[in-house]
């Protein structure tokens, strides 16, 4: 018989379901909350990608973090059955600490890779577009997300080697998600052998300036057609003001879909502007991160209590999960007559007409 009293959250006036915080307002398996951390230094050295979810429906809590250091990924993952205390986040030997809701965290890691990080924020949190994706008839996933950008200080370590985090020479950027996401472990069925993805084109861009702060994502099809979209610049003291229409001029290096540099064109008619991207240094998502088609472990995986794993990956071995998967690039932006910092996710696979990708094997000429 299920345990069915009250949590600790219970106490706060936080309810927007007649249940016990220990649910969600939904059945589905899919169900999840989770965050996701990068930090990086602004000559391209380091980038730590880190983040935590939990998966209310599946009875798991899990988290990780990757930190690329020249050719090396080191990683640290785990996992581990969801308690009843919801506010703490924590998973073996990985933890974020709420210093102060949406302005300072904590972040923590005591294994072969480690560090103590205080993650400030800059800006206000920002709201992105509410996520939609369908399957056939079938929604399949349903996100609500914020964006924000922060300044960082502490310490890395990993292999021997040990990096000073400065608010002057890092960036922070976040993102927090929850809703409905696909979690390995079913099957499609007659919607998924109907309805194939025949290609999927992917930006997602928080850059932080010294005195404001830019967020750009889109999600096109095959065929070109944009399912996402937003552009927004944060000024303090200014109302947020909407960037348009982005179109991204991407240079690929040769053989491959990875990106070198890129140009987004921003705003109107009346005053285009241009975004222009360069990439420092890259990490895919799929090795070590848990994101799919990672084949080694994916978030909401259940693994058994208390697993931790550790993993060093050669990142001049070619491996197909990158090229079938979402990487994060640290990358240096210049934008009307500024210099900042960020986060340059892209993925590209299978058609994308606009692109002149023809298909899976199709690269860059």
């Amino acid at each position: 018989m299920a345990d069915d009293r009250p949590v600790p959250l219970d106490e706060y006036p936080v309810h927007q379901v007649p249940l016990s915080m220990k649910h969600v307002a939904t059945g589905d398996r899919n169900a999840y909350d989770r965050c996701i951390f990068h930090v990086f230094d602004h000559a391209g050295h380091a980038l730590l990608i880190l983040g935590l979810g939990v998966y209310p429906n599946l009875g798991v809590i899990d988290a990780y973090a990757t930190l690329r250091t020249g050719d090396t990924l080191h990683a640290v993952r785990a996992c581990d059955a969801l308690g009843e205390d919801r506010m703490r986040l924590e998973v073996g030997p990985l933890r974020i600490e709420v210093e102060e809701p949406l302005r300072r965290l904590r972040l923590i890691c005591e294994d072969e890779l480690s560090y103590d990080l205080t993650w400030t924020a800059a800006f206000p949190a920002l709201w992105e577009p509410h996520h939609l994706q369908h399957r056939g008839e079938r929604l399949t996933l349903e996100g609500r997300r914020f964006v924000q950008a922060g300044t960082v200080r502490g310490v890395i370590r990993a292999g021997g080697a040990c990096f000073d985090v400065s608010s002057q020479d890092w960036t922070g950027t976040r993102d927090r998600s929850w809703g409905v996401r696909p979690v390995p472990g079913e099957d499609g069925g007659r919607l998924a052998a109907e309805h194939p993805t025949e290609g999927f084109h992917w930006i997602w861009c928080p850059v932080r300036f010294e005195d404001r702060f830019l967020m750009i994502i889109t999600q096109e099809d095959a065929d070109g057609h944009r399912s996402l979209n937003d552009a927004t610049l944060v000024r303090p003291g200014r109302r947020d003001r909407q960037l348009g229409w982005p179109q991204a001029e991407i240079t690929y290096r040769s053989g491959t879909r990875r990106p070198e540099r890129a140009v987004i064109h921003l705003g109107d008619v009346r005053k285009p502007m241009e975004l222009e991207a360069e990439i420092l240094t890259s990490s895919p998502l799929a090795v070590g991160a848990g994101y799919p088609p990672a084949d080694d472990w994916q978030h909401g995986t259940w693994q058994g209590r208390g697993w931790v794993d550790r993993r060093t990956y050669d990142l001049t071995a070619p491996d197909p999960r990158a090229a079938y998967g979402v990487t994060d690039h640290a990358a240096r932006f210049r934008f009307d007559g500024r210099t900042g910092y960020g986060i340059f996710e892209h993925g590209s696979f299978g058609r994308h007409d606009p692109s002149g990708f023809t298909g899976f094997d199709s690269v860059a000429p």
